[in-house]
């Protein structure tokens, strides 16, 4: 009885791999516009970095970054750069808003957009992560900078289901003007304060106030004796 030959199997072919997909055209213009704008601010970005280490607590030695962690594209978490903020130095960049010019490192790097939803560590709403985070955005040149979360997760959303490339380019041109806005605002909020007392001035005043209504009793008996 004849023995049968077991079948060949036919050999496996390889499925070709998947051709890379080309950036966007908003990634393309995120990556060359940030590198130049880098290479503008490469030396007054270095000087920045130098006064706040010079002014920052623990000397010129003191790291003049933080590194802050953020959630990006899909959840995936990352640290954004910025300038510390706890020195003379420091505190001058928050007033003008330029902490943050080295979040452009983290754009170049494709963790960031120059426009797009607000950086956080949050995850959530998810529909905010369907893009990338920006170093500006709706967020930003608001009528208020200031929204509580749940507004600002609104706007976030609104851009991205809404955003394009001429949208983008608006939100960029309106973004000088917002900042100065907001420092207005916080040099107008600042001015209208009332100054503080010192303790001893307030120490007197209390007293005064105190002792008025007594001195005016005292005199009220002294007329009716």
């Amino acid at each position: 009885m004849p023995v049968s030959s077991p079948r060949a199997r036919a050999p496996r072919t390889a499925r070709p791999a998947r051709a890379p997909r080309p950036p966007s055209a908003k990634r393309v213009c995120d990556t060359a516009a940030a590198l130049v704008l880098l290479a503008l601010a490469a030396v007054p970005l270095l000087l920045a970095a130098a006064a706040v280490a010079a002014t920052a607590p623990g000397g010129p030695l003191a790291n003049p970054f933080v590194r802050t962690p953020a959630a990006g594209l899909g959840g995936r978490p990352y640290r954004r750069w910025l300038l510390r903020t706890d020195g003379a130095a420091g505190s001058w960049l928050r007033e003008h808003r330029l902490q943050g010019v080295p979040q452009l490192l983290n754009v170049v790097r494709g963790q960031m957009s120059l426009v797009g939803p607000r950086p956080d560590a949050r995850p959530e709403p998810r529909g905010r992560l369907l893009v990338r985070p920006g170093m500006t955005g709706l967020w930003q040149v608001s009528a208020r900078s200031d929204l509580p979360w749940e507004e600002m997760a609104l706007l976030d959303l609104h851009y991205v289901e809404h955003h394009w490339l001429g949208m983008d380019l608006a939100i960029l041109a309106q973004t000088p003007r917002a900042a100065l806005r907001t420092r207005a605002r916080a040099s107008a909020q600042a001015t209208a304060r009332p100054p503080l007392q010192a303790p001893a001035q307030a120490s007197a005043q209390a007293s005064a106030q105190v002792s008025a209504p007594a001195s005016a009793q005292a005199a009220t008996r002294q007329r009716v004796a």
